[in-house]
């Protein structure tokens, strides 16, 4: 029997919508298969409403340090509960404009609103009665907030990212239970709209991915603005409304407490042993083409375990479609993985860590620039900030980057952009940038690799040759 699809999605998150708008865009029979709301995780309870959140919190932050512009500072009158109904109204405006049902449908894709589940390796069971039968699947269900095991947590109302954004009421004390990146951001935009917040982590430093350097910058700008971290320790029991007792015996008083402590991936519900795919600990697992030990059905996004970033989501989405559809064989983009955490000042990487290539033993070398030397950070008093990119010795091929400061996550697309096309930093430094702007950071970085390349021969050649009669000194950085 023939399927009736030519594609069948199962999840309307990132992955899944940019799978199936792909598949019905080239031509295919799709069906999308979501039993909540469109839109997932980024729209509901993730990127959209925590970004909102965190722009109320700078209006606020700016009002409260309005003096740094000459301007008269207070401290802001926080409504709340209007902060909130803006939140809600940009979800709704966005679920309606990109992520509604009446969207796909136009581009042609069937939508069904219900649970999935697979009975056979080409068919679906749909919790409406419905059966789906398709030649390739995409799996793209999601993950969900990993809530740890500690005792009492069953008798104390907790917030994670799926009911955070649905409060009413302003905390007055906060206490955050993880220092990543929702952690982190989270944490800064409740202290700025005038919450106590304490940031309780079992490591020793904030969002321990990303370059330690930075990181502790930006831990000492977060205590700069009042709050409170706790590293080394672990919250080991809950008690009355919210009462943390920590794993050094301290006890921690708050009317909220919210835990940024990961995902895991719930799959039971789809039974994928009956379509023979092969499941984890961390969720379905997937080769770097996107597919399953089952050749016809590919793994998209936080279901696969491998990362938790809406773009890399859509970039497994895009690769999974082309591989099944196209008969392409198009893999992962490992090497240039992008993402930034929205704090302030922003912190973004592209590429290899240092400590990446430390440990793969590849000769670097880092070139750093200043945001306190950068014209606009400075002319809008954001001068808190560094760029640093690790680059080859010799060519200066570009093998990471990592900015702390405004504007990083826009800043940093220019060096992903950069490693994917194999451009170098000769290469930035002779591009033209607008001044005075933000990315010209990145061309006065790229400008310290070219200064290094001077020798004191080359440097006496060129005075000889030329009849040049300055001194210039060897190894200065111009701007560092």
């Amino acid at each position: 029997m023939t399927p009736e699809f030519d594609m069948a999605v199962i999840g309307a998150g990132a992955a899944g919508l940019v799978a199936s708008g792909m598949a019905a865009s080239l031509g295919a029979r799709t069906a999308l298969i979501e039993s909540r709301r469109m839109g997932g995780e980024c729209t509901w309870t993730g990127c959209v409403p925590s970004k909102s959140l965190l722009k109320a919190a700078h209006v606020a932050h700016l009002v409260r340090t309005a003096d740094r512009y000459g301007l008269a500072a207070r401290e802001p009158e926080v409504d709340f509960a209007a902060v909130m109904r803006r939140v809600h109204e940009i979800r709704e405006l966005i679920y309606e404009s990109a992520d509604s049902p009446e969207v796909f449908e136009r581009l042609g894709v069937s939508v069904f609103n219900a649970r999935a589940r697979f009975v056979d390796p080409h068919t679906l069971q749909l919790s409406t009665g419905e059966r789906v039968t398709s030649r390739y699947f995409i799996v793209a269900a999601g993950s969900l907030p990993l809530v740890p095991n500690i005792d009492g947590i069953d008798r104390v109302p907790y917030l994670t990212n799926e009911f955070l954004f649905e409060i009413e009421r302003l905390p007055k004390a906060l206490i955050v239970v993880g220092a990543g990146p929702l952690g982190v951001e989270m944490a800064q935009a409740f202290r700025r709209l005038g919450s106590s917040v304490i940031l309780v982590d079992s490591g020793h430093r904030v969002l321990s991915r990303d370059d330690a350097e930075l990181s502790y910058l930006l831990e000492k700008v977060l205590r700069g603005e009042g709050i409170e971290i706790r590293f080394g320790v672990t919250v080991q029991k809950l008690e009355g409304h919210v009462t943390a007792i920590l794993s050094n015996g301290a006890r921690l008083e708050a009317d909220a407490i919210l835990f940024a402590t990961g995902r895991r991936v719930d799959v039971s519900d789809l039974d994928l042993r009956a379509a023979g795919i092969r499941v984890t600990e961390y969720g379905i697992s997937v080769d770097q083409r996107c597919r399953t030990a089952v050749k016809h059905i590919y793994a998209a996004g936080d279901v696969t375990g491998r990362y938790q970033f809406t773009h890399m989501a859509e970039h497994m989405a895009r690769v999974a479609v082309s591989n099944a559809l196209l008969g392409r064989r198009n893999k992962l983009d490992e090497q240039h993985v992008i993402w930034c955490t929205y704090t302030d000042p922003e912190l973004a990487h592209a590429g290899a860590s240092e400590e990446q290539l430390k440990n793969r033993n590849i000769r670097y070398e880092v070139y750093k620039f200043s945001y306190a030397k950068l014209d606009r950070a400075v002319t809008e008093s954001e001068s808190a900030g560094l760029i640093k990119v690790y680059a080859a010795p010799r060519k200066g091929t570009i093998l990471g980057a990592t900015i702390l400061g405004a504007r990083a996550g826009e800043m940093i697309g220019e060096f992903a952009l950069a490693m994917r096309n194999k451009l170098t930093l000769g290469d930035i430094a002779a591009t033209i940038h607008a001044y005075p702007t933000y990315v010209f950071g990145n061309r006065r970085a790229a400008d310290q690799w070219l200064l290094s390349r001077r020798s004191r021969a080359l440097l006496w050649a060129l005075r000889a040759f030329f009849g040049l009669r300055g001194r210039s000194p060897v190894g200065a950085r111009f701007g560092e």
